[in-house]
């Protein structure tokens, strides 16, 4: 009996998903993620924009500033999150890697506002350092889509399992 043999953890227990369903935190999520989506859509527009021509550093460096905002918003509450439906604030089972991949996030991003707040990096170093924050921060977003995918198809039975292999 080898691991295939094993049936899978489902992502969420009947009891989790109840206290997901009924949490507040789950919609805050549901319209924070997006919102910080399009936050990072627009400021990554900026932050090429001005590797690319070297214009509109300042507005480059703002939008910056405004997505880690919006990052910590999400992970707060994320956090708040994950304690309610799973019991602790971070690393729960169903999220361990996802979790994982967001503390590298959090660290690039924070190490993007200190090294503007103390002028440890010049402008051009400044927005790579950016883009490799928004390149993990990429990552790390993929990671929830499927998790929300495999969320939507637990449940659904065999012929989902089987529609979750082919996709």
């Amino acid at each position: 009996m080898g691991p295939e043999d094993r049936p899978a953890r489902p992502l969420y227990t009947p009891a989790e998903r109840r206290r997901r369903d009924t949490s507040p935190w789950t919609l805050v999520q549901g319209v924070l993620a997006p919102l910080q989506f399009a936050i990072f859509l627009v400021s990554l527009v900026l932050v090429l924009r001005a590797l690319a021509t070297g214009d509109g550093l300042a507005a480059a460096e703002i939008s910056v500033v405004v997505k880690t905002l919006a990052l910590y918003a999400i992970m707060i509450t994320g956090s708040i999150w994950e304690k309610a439906v799973f019991g602790r604030f971070l690393f729960a089972p169903a999220f361990f890697w996802e979790d994982v991949v967001s503390m590298l996030v959090l660290a690039l991003h924070t190490a993007y506002l200190a090294a503007l707040a103390t002028g440890t990096l010049g402008g051009e170093a400044l927005l790579v350092l950016a883009l490799a924050a928004y390149a993990t921060y990429v990552v790390n977003a993929g990671q929830f889509v499927l998790k929300l995918r495999a969320a939507r198809l637990q449940g659904t039975g065999p012929a989902g399992a089987r529609l979750a292999e082919a996709l």
